[in-house]
């Protein structure tokens, strides 16, 4: 959109896809707290990232930069650790399926805010696409409700966490015209993972102590759908609506739960199968638009 890319944006959008759906399978083999598993997934990925934004002047540009723009990338961050605590938290009390499908709510907020600020303009489905998405979400929450009352918290969280990813895509499409890729995500990942372990030390939340293997996961889920998915979409918001990068992380839902079949055995109610298509199809409708 700004400038010719030296690689298809479309194809990083597939690479990220592909790299985010093993998140919440990396999260469930974890024995260790959420915020422990937040703290370290923006600790470890924000050191994968600082030679990079160190070798393109980073320092440099963040002192060029004005207050407002600053605040900008400290409030997204801010935003990402919220997003990060509150539906790796639902992972602990709700299913893959429904997790990653109330997570991914946020293409109903990306297109309307998008519309109204971004001028980047969204068709008469998004009225449609919104009811039938909500029709969706309701049958999720009404099969979660027969299981019990901590699958509607951990659906709560993950809808919390949905809305929070709306808000980082979008400051992300914003901040991203101005800003390398480096320079971008590194202060904002940063802000993240201080936000996250100050969260964990008042919580009283250990950050040390874990078994060898732990600390070896926490890694994976940085390098995995942390580096070569966030920060991948991020390169890709420079050159793609916001609308279409939000849609496209549809497809972890859809591998999420197949991962989640395969490795740990878990297999929706169908309530909740019938109620995440319909739900999908409903974000899909209001989300679409012809580039």
């Amino acid at each position: 959109m700004e400038d010719r890319p030296g690689f298809p944006p479309r194809l990083a959008l597939l690479i990220s896809i592909m790299a985010v759906s093993t998140a919440s399978i990396l999260i469930r083999m974890s024995g260790s707290p959420p915020l422990a598993i937040a703290s370290y997934r923006l600790v470890f990925s924000t050191i994968m990232l600082m030679p990079f934004f160190v070798r393109f002047d980073g320092p440099g540009k963040m002192r060029r930069l004005g207050a407002r723009e600053v605040a900008g990338l400290m409030g997204i961050g801010v935003v990402l650790a919220i997003h990060f605590a509150s539906w790796i938290t639902s992972l602990s009390f709700t299913t893959v399926a429904s997790s990653v499908i109330f997570v991914h709510i946020d293409p109903i907020f990306v297109a309307i805010v998008s519309h109204f600020f971004l001028k980047e303009r969204v068709t008469r489905r998004m009225v449609a696409g919104i009811a039938v998405a909500f029709v969706g979400a309701t049958m999720i929450a009404v099969g979660d409700a027969g299981v019990g009352e901590l699958n509607l918290y951990g659906d709560l969280l993950a809808l919390v966490g949905g809305v929070m990813l709306g808000i980082y895509i979008l400051g992300g499409r914003v901040l991203r015209r101005n800003l390398d890729l480096a320079s971008y995500v590194t202060p904002v990942y940063a802000t993240a993972s201080i936000v996250l372990v100050l969260m964990s030390l008042l919580s009283g939340t250990p950050l040390t102590g874990y078994p060898v293997d732990e600390y070896v996961l926490f890694f994976a889920i940085a390098l995995v759908p942390m580096i070569f998915g966030h920060t991948v979409y991020n390169w890709a918001l420079r050159y793609v609506s916001a609308p279409l990068v939000s849609m496209s992380l549809l497809g972890e839902p859809v591998g999420a739960s197949i991962l989640a079949l395969l490795f740990l055995d878990e297999v929706p109610s169908t309530m909740v199968l019938l109620g995440g298509v319909v739900t999908l199809a409903g974000i899909l409708l209001c989300a679409y638009r012809q580039e």
